[in-house]
């Protein structure tokens, strides 16, 4: 599989390495042998008709050079680029043109598929392609291709989970006594936040993350400002002792039903009781709770999150694309 990479940061760079720890476990288990023939970035293009082994390899030359030019060669286009929820930004094109050139495409960008799934997705059909998103939701946990594969049989009415890891790693060290602002600081010195830190303690990152469930899972077509969202910067220390004292905590809760008039969603934060096991997934995890018609709720726990952890995912993509063509 020759694959064209576009987007260079921690995930594209992890998502190099990985491909270079795994290569003999895909060759032997899938009979696998994926090779990055071009990166595309910021800084240039670097292009290699062997493949790129290492991601200190790859070495840009600077030059401008048209994208379809870029990933004429390639069979899978995997976008990693930085995301725009509003618009889609550059990501957006980069999948239309690739979709219309008859490319499989793998994506971790959430601007897309919530501003324009329903178009990319026929495009896919029309040009008898994939389109893959597993690493949009909860990183390298496998929520998405449960819920594509297996839980769609079951009918999904809702969806329930802790989508942002970096608000529940604040909401917990509060829970020990910490404020808003030192919990914050931690945060970001840690690494789980960024420096501003608005996409993920105003409620845009879980939003955009429910609007994808509602979008790709149960048939609805939500944009990002469709979403009931708020953040966790109105959550206060006292806010925090109440709940304790009822059994109880805070989480940034994004929520996808049916409903009678249509798929709904919201992003916002939640007094849950300890017997919810969502009440339970503490420190930078994420979480997924599936409702269906026909089996008892199923949760998923874990931490998805990081440039190795989100490149696991675009690699189950990829093997599923393998297998598919097989």
């Amino acid at each position: 599989m020759k694959i064209a990479l576009v987007g260079f940061g921690n995930v594209g760079s992890a998502f190099i390495e990985l491909l270079y720890e795994q290569r003999e476990h895909l060759a032997k288990q899938y009979k696998f042998k994926p090779k990055v023939i071009a990166v595309i970035a910021r800084r240039g293009t670097a292009l290699s008709k062997t493949g790129f082994k290492r991601a200190a390899d790859v070495k840009f030359d600077g030059k401008a050079i048209l994208y379809e030019k870029a990933i004429r060669d390639a069979e899978v286009i995997v976008e990693v680029t930085p995301t725009d929820v509003q618009t889609g930004g550059i990501a957006l094109e980069h999948c239309r043109v690739a979709l219309k050139m008859g490319k499989h495409v793998v994506t971790a960008n959430k601007g897309p598929l919530v501003v324009a799934y329903r178009e990319l997705e026929k495009l896919a059909r029309q040009k008898k392609v994939q389109l893959r998103f597993e690493g949009t939701v909860m990183g390298g946990i496998p929520s998405m291709i449960l819920g594509l594969d297996v839980m769609s049989i079951a009918n999904i009415q809702e969806v329930r989970g802790i989508f942002n890891s970096t608000t529940n790693f604040i909401l917990a060290e509060m829970e020990s006594g910490r404020t808003y602002a030192d919990a914050l600081k931690t945060a970001q010195e840690r690494g789980y936040a960024e420096t501003d830190p608005t996409a993920d303690v105003e409620g845009w990152d879980a939003a955009a993350k429910a609007a994808i469930i509602a979008n790709t899972l149960m048939g609805g077509d939500l944009r990002i400002n469709d979403v009931d969202r708020e953040g966790i910067t109105k959550i206060t220390p006292q806010m925090i002792t109440d709940a304790k004292e009822k059994n109880s905590r805070w989480k940034l809760i994004a929520n996808v039903k049916r409903t009678d008039s249509g798929v709904t969603a919201s992003a916002r934060p939640m007094l849950l009781s300890y017997d919810d096991p969502l009440a339970q997934v503490n420190g930078a995890a994420s979480a997924l709770t599936y409702f269906t018609d026909v089996l008892a709720p199923i949760t998923l726990i874990g931490s998805g999150a990081g440039g190795k952890a989100t490149s696991f995912a675009l690699l189950t993509d990829l093997i599923r694309i393998h297998v598919g063509n097989g």
